[in-house]
């Protein structure tokens, strides 16, 4: 085993390999960037090194830095986690080359897989099915769009070099094919430094089931059973579990065995995933096979069945994937100790008739972005960041017992999330018997993730996780646009209940501010009649007057307007409060950050800040004359010039944030006035990136 190890990532993978590595007596060293130099992957290594800018360009893919830190410091291995350079060939050859070990697969591997048209050839020729589509090498627009209206629309066109849902756009009409390959070409080029794609037919009421693979420099490979991957919003996923809903032993050994055929075709060593669609019908059921000539022309390499089933091969990823934990969780295994153990030239520790599957575990990824703003990423300081009862990473051995709750986070409270890295705050991962059980302890679990200070995409998840679909498990990768009326535009909690709970953290304040002098006490007490206090908070910048009544007998009454509602509470530790508000009880945690007042209860949260009329007074309604940045980021496409005339809702601008393109739309009907910003510039959150005049 390796004596010291070099982690050439940042964030909870980072944490994640470091927890293992400590585990096993291996000593680490951390790289960071100027943005990180604080971050919690930075201590949780034995050692540290400065790696260059803000920007991931100028530090976690500066692969020479790296290198030289790891000579510096002793490392005999290098761990590229995920993301950055854990799928760049050069960078496995430099590692070699430099006489580090590069923890990962062969740079051939990496290279046969990295290539999404050259992998799809190479399955081709070892026989596993793969989707109806044009993978070849010519990229010109009009030869694509003849080869997608070959194929038949809906298409989806994909990154060949891509991942991670990036450089993807489903395309359902041959008038848009041309702008949507434009949009896919920049964002792969942005992403990967190589605009070359692919189009394939989009599969019907598709699964996304991805295997995980693991083979050692003996020659011996396994597969560590499924993980459903089919809840995702733009490409990316949301929600993965295993094993996989309504997959039966004889199917699962099938995928295996395509996932092993996969990866013993390109000599592979290591962690690995392959991931496949599985088609289903419109019903949602998985589609029967009937012949590869089934919905169109015949896929490359023939199509797979799984028993009943058809499946693709879709790619396969060369490194650890995010949603590792939940193979852990049922199989009792550290991947990473794998990894670990393979690099090392150790044999893998199990066979394949060693491997079981105990109970269901299902991952959310826990996001910095506001779902109803489009998943519009957001940055800002975690001012709170309460996490329920969980663990963190712990191998659950033989005895297959892991925890109900775990987390994999690289933020702590007070941590910033920046625009420089994705908008990933932390894993939240959950155990059961079964997956009745393993819902009923991830609903649990978010509703008891409280995080104040941007936005996230806690609460959409909790309306995921209830949804009927989810529930059922009636799944595939559209199930968030099929369920968008139960999942988009709902409101917290209501806005009386909230300011109970306001009211009860800040009366609890002012009582243990109380001494034992009767004087003391700040209860509003009158010898004759009772008290009122005025309490004026504001919701969206949005102002609220309530008033808080105490009658002559104690009592407590909440009003707003022509509203009043009996109110009595009781504290029931910090932060937490038993709320009767017009007789009805609510469960609330209320914590305060700066003058944000965040409340959370069983059924949702509400963010409300103190307000203060008199310094309000003066304020002055304006009316928005720019097109303005929702979030820090970089102008990629100005779609008007100067005078152009523009109705609401049109595409004016595209920016990237977080990896991803955003496009902004014409908030209003209008003459475009003066462009300020050109294409390349970076642009901080609400700069006015053009002027918009009224006709």
């Amino acid at each position: 085993m390796f004596q010291k190890i070099l982690i050439a990532n940042r964030g909870e993978i980072a944490c994640r390999v470091a927890q293992t590595a400590r585990r096993l007596g291996v000593r680490t060293v951390a790289v960071y960037s100027e943005a990180d130099a604080q971050a919690a992957h930075v201590g949780a290594c034995d050692e540290a090194v400065p790696i260059g800018g803000l920007a991931a360009k100028d530090s976690y893919l500066q692969w020479q830095r790296i290198l030289d830190a790891a000579k510096a410091t002793g490392a005999q291995a290098v761990h590229p986690g995920y993301g950055f350079l854990s799928e760049n060939e050069d960078f496995a050859r430099a590692c070699a080359a430099a006489g580090l070990v590069f923890i990962g697969p062969p740079p051939e591997a990496i290279a046969a897989m990295g290539s999404k048209a050259a992998a799809k050839a190479l399955m081709a020729e070892a026989g596993v099915p793969l989707v109806p589509g044009y993978h070849g090498s010519n990229n010109d627009p009009q030869f694509l769009l003849g080869q997608a209206e070959a194929i038949g629309f809906p298409v989806l066109i994909k990154a060949s070099a891509g991942g991670g849902g990036r450089g993807m756009r489903r395309v359902d009409r041959a008038e848009d094919f041309v702008a949507a390959l434009a949009s896919c070409q920049r964002e792969a080029a942005a992403s990967f430094g190589n605009d070359h794609v692919l189009v394939e037919r989009y599969v019907t009421r598709p699964r996304h089931i991805e295997i995980q693979v693991f083979a050692d420099t003996q020659g011996q490979c396994v597969y560590l059973f499924e993980r459903d991957c089919s809840v995702q919003r733009r490409h990316q996923k949301v929600l993965e579990e295993a094993p996989a809903p309504g997959l039966s032993a004889e199917r699962r050994a099938e995928m295996g065995a395509a996932a092993v055929a996969a990866a013993q075709a390109v000599g592979y060593v290591g962690a690995g995933t392959v991931e496949f669609i599985v088609e289903g019908d419109e019903d949602g059921d998985i589609r029967p096979a009937a012949g590869p000539s089934q919905g169109g022309a015949a896929p490359s390499g023939g199509s797979g069945s799984v028993g009943a089933h058809r499946f693709y091969f879709m790619e396969m990823n060369t490194r650890l994937q995010v949603e590792h934990p939940v193979t852990e969780a049922i199989t009792g295994l550290d991947l990473v100790e794998w990894q670990l153990r393979v690099a090392a030239g150790q044999p893998l520790p199990r066979r394949q008739d060693e491997l079981r599957i105990h109970g269901h575990a299902i991952e959310a990824r826990i996001c910095a972005e506001n779902p109803d703003a489009g998943f519009l990423p957001a940055t800002g300081t975690l001012q709170v960041l309460h996490w329920p009862a969980h663990v963190a990473f712990q191998r659950g051995g033989d005895a297959l017992t892991p925890a109900p709750v775990r987390v994999d986070a690289g933020v702590r409270q007070g941590d910033a999330i920046s625009p420089h890295y994705d908008s990933m705050v932390a894993k939240l991962i959950v155990w059961g018997e079964d997956r009745a059980q393993a819902l009923a302890r991830l609903d649990a679990a978010l509703r008891d993730t409280h995080i104040v200070g941007l936005a996230t995409n806690v609460a959409f998840l909790r309306r995921v996780v209830g949804s009927r679909a989810f529930a059922t498990a009636d799944l595939d990768t559209a199930l968030i646009e099929r369920e968008r009326p139960a999942l988009f535009g709902h409101a917290g909690l209501p806005l009386e209940v909230a300011a109970a709970g306001v009211v009860a953290h800040q009366l609890h304040r002012e009582q243990a501010l109380e001494g034992t002098d009767p004087w003391s006490r700040r209860d509003g007490w009158r010898l004759h009649g009772g008290a009122r206090r005025r309490i004026d908070l504001a919701l969206g910048g949005e102002h609220h007057g309530f008033m808080l009544a105490r009658l002559h007998d104690g009592a407590l009454r909440l009003g707003l307007g022509e509203q009043h509602w009996p109110l009595s509470w009781r504290a029931l530790g910090e932060d937490r409060y038993e709320v009767l508000l017009a007789g009805q009880r609510h469960m609330l945690a209320v914590h305060a950050a700066g003058e944000t007042l965040a409340v959370f209860g069983e059924h949702g949260s509400l963010e409300l800040s103190e307000y203060d009329p008199i310094a309000h007074a003066a304020d002055q309604a304006g009316g928005g004359g720019s097109l303005t940045a929702p979030m820090p980021g970089k102008v990629v496409a100005l779609l008007v010039q100067a005078g152009a005339t523009v109705t609401a809702g049109q595409p004016l601008a595209v920016m990237e944030a977080m990896k991803m393109e955003h496009t902004l739309h014409a908030p209003r009907d209008g003459v475009v006035g003066e462009l300020l910003y050109a294409v390349g510039d970076q642009v901080s959150e609400g700069a006015a990136l053009l002027t918009l005049a009224g006709e």
